[in-house]
């Protein structure tokens, strides 16, 4: 069955850099669109960045742009997401979906259970 399991969350400061990885199985990877979303403490799930099935195309939410770099390794089956100059606002828990085609980086049928990102000084 399909698994999406992150990594990579943990504690940063303001200003500093964390890598999430999303590691894919069950499916093949490489012919599906991959997003990373986030929810924060006592708010709605944001849609933070997304990336084509061959990795040609990444969009970003007007709120990372420039910060955030998406990736994938499709012979690894994981998705990336690099975060430098972190906020606080950037602080919640990050969860990588699977999009329902090649392109879908805004529709999504399957979730990973999601890491933990704090942005505190």
């Amino acid at each position: 069955q399909v698994q999406l399991v992150e990594s990579g969350g943990g504690l940063a400061q303001p200003g500093g850099s964390l890598r999430l990885s999303c590691a894919a199985s069950g499916f093949t990877f490489s012919s599906y669109a991959m997003s990373w979303a986030r929810q924060a403490p006592g708010k709605g799930l944001e849609w933070v960045s997304g990336i084509y099935s061959d990795g040609s195309t990444t969009y970003y939410a007007d709120s990372v742009k420039g910060r955030f770099t998406i990736s994938r390794d499709n012979a690894k089956n994981t998705v990336y997401l690099q975060m430098n100059s972190l906020k606080p606002e950037d602080t919640a828990l990050y969860y990588c979906a699977k999009g329902r085609n090649v392109v879908d980086v805004y529709d999504y049928d399957y979730w990973g259970q999601g890491t933990q990102v704090t942005v505190s000084s």
